[in-house]
């Protein structure tokens, strides 16, 4: 079942890096049919919402997915006694926030007020935060979404800040720069819903809010049927790639070996891509492994759209005490992840 027509849908794909957070979006022309409009850099984080919600218009229904994590692990939420995760994002004060968001970089500096671990590679390991926390393994602090499933391997815990599939600082600077600015701001509370914590996504489009919900690119690759472990041609050859030719989201040439695949989506479910986001497509966003970030956003957009059109369920979660608490990932089903 397709979701209401919105006025705007953006994706951000997001990082501890201003350079390396992008933003792709689309417009409902008057036609009834969405057109991609551009991918670009991200800009000034607190502006933002303000930024959409002109784009979207005064009346206009506005959906933007976050590729951070928008949630606490229910483990971790019931030995700080917290039961509603926008609630703790709105009554932290200053003080409480600056201890919080303080990432340790000893093991005697983690506790339940200051979990992220650890500020710097060294002797940093997982046994660490586990016995800081109080936690028998790292999927305690996982989400129940966070966990393997079916379409992928499971996702980095929200409080461990090491290696390339860490996830916390991002969701550092996405609660501290974003979402806790905009709860506090009584006009942009007013008008902004984060999902699932405010209920169905249907239910919340249905009206003209701005719309926030948490997206995992990733999985969206399976959505949308693209294979990043193929390179495909390198530029300017026709024959076959060589098998030590790198592959993955960070290589133009499997990013480029996708072009196809994203185009043909965006043809069969009659998106319109204007002709330079098309071109930044069939090109593989350049030649730096850095286009993996707008090719990301683009991914994201285009997995939240396939939803927005019925090509996928949003994936509400159950309705059950660790929704309040541990949200959901849009696009996600349930039976997916085994509990």
């Amino acid at each position: 079942m397709s979701l209401p027509r919105l006025r705007l849908v953006v994706h951000a794909d997001w990082s501890k890096n201003p350079r390396k957070r992008w933003l792709a979006k689309a417009v409902l022309a008057s036609s009834g049919e969405y057109t991609v409009v551009g991918v670009e850099p991200v800009g000034e984080v607190r502006t933002l919402l303000s930024r959409m919600r002109t784009a979207a218009g005064k009346t206009g229904s506005l959906l933007a997915g976050f590729d951070f994590p928008i949630g606490l692990p229910a483990a971790y939420a019931r030995k700080m006694g917290i039961t509603d995760f926008p609630g703790f994002l709105r009554s932290g004060s200053q003080a409480f926030w600056e201890s919080f968001f303080d990432v340790a970089r000893y093991p005697q500096e983690i506790s339940l007020q200051r979990p992220f671990y650890p500020d710097r590679p060294g002797a940093a390991s997982q046994a660490h935060l586990l016995a800081a926390l109080g936690m028998q393994d790292m999927n305690q602090l996982r989400r129940v979404c966070e966990l393997a499933s079916s379409c992928r391997r499971p996702a980095s815990p929200l409080f461990w800040t090491m290696g390339g599939q860490q996830v916390g600082k991002a969701a550092i600077s996405g609660w501290r720069e974003l979402l806790i600015p905009a709860l506090a701001d009584p006009q942009v509370a007013a008008r902004t819903k984060i999902w699932p914590f405010s209920g169905p996504l249907t239910d919340l489009l249905a009206g003209d809010d701005t719309v926030l919900a948490e997206t995992y690119p990733a999985e969206f690759y399976v959505h949308l049927g693209l294979d990043l472990r193929q390179p495909g041609p390198a530029k300017g050859q026709s024959g076959r790639s060589s098998k030590q030719q790198k592959t993955g989201k960070r290589s133009q040439a499997s990013r480029r070996a996708n072009a196809a695949q994203l185009l043909g989506w965006a043809e069969r479910q009659s998106v319109a891509v204007d002709s330079d986001t098309k071109e930044k497509i069939e090109d593989g966003f350049g030649s730096h492994a850095s286009g993996e970030d707008p090719f990301d956003a683009l991914v994201g957009l285009f997995g939240m759209l396939n939803i927005v059109l019925g090509g996928r369920p949003a994936g509400e979660p159950p309705a059950s005490k660790l929704t309040p608490v541990e949200g959901w990932i849009l696009g996600q089903l349930m039976e997916e992840n085994p509990v």
